[in-house]
């Protein structure tokens, strides 16, 4: 269940601006209180659940459930940064497709870069890398490498660029409320 090291499925950045300074935005508070519902609101209908944890060894985590194109997908964040400007969140993910379950390792980093004294930009920052797990299925599937990835990039952008908008308004009203 290894990531294919330097291999990427796929890979997406939007930006979003938020008109709050940047010293009143805290990514990690924001993502490690999200209640469900509005994590909802932050990509209809693509997102389903969403839940805050811990590993064993104490480390946060964010668990999501989402449809991303034809997969359901069940992400399994583990915090290895997790602070007001920068979280960088990496996930074993489950992927339940119409040709059965596999694994792929996701990548989230959620950026906050000053613009100004009143505001910030919000970049939702996506990689996915192919597991061992994935490129057996694939091969047993007999579904080529470059078909997958074409196909995880298009839904993979498509689904970043709807909630990377609504991710920064939910950030922002965080951050005004706190």
């Amino acid at each position: 269940m290894v990531k294919v090291l330097d291999t990427i499925l796929s890979q997406s950045a939007y930006s979003a601006k938020i008109d709050v300074p940047i010293e009143k935005i805290d990514i990690a508070d924001w993502l490690f209180n999200l209640p469900e519902a509005e994590y909802l609101r932050c990509c209809p209908p693509d997102h389903i659940a969403a839940g805050v944890t811990w590993t064993d060894d104490g480390r946060r985590m964010s668990i999501n459930v989402e449809q991303i194109g034809s997969g359901l997908v069940v992400q399994h964040y583990v915090a290895e940064v997790a602070e007001a400007a920068y979280c960088r969140m990496n996930s074993i993910s489950d992927v339940f497709t119409a040709n059965g379950r596999t694994k792929v390792n996701v990548v989230w980093e959620l950026i906050a870069e000053k613009i100004d004294d009143a505001s910030t930009r919000y970049t939702n920052r996506v990689t996915a890398h192919p597991t061992d797990a994935f490129m057996t299925f694939i091969e047993e599937h007999t579904i080529k490498f470059e078909d997958a990835a074409a196909a995880r990039q298009a839904a993979g952008a498509d689904h970043n660029s709807r909630e990377t908008p609504l991710f920064a308004a939910s950030i922002a009203r965080r951050a005004l409320a706190r």
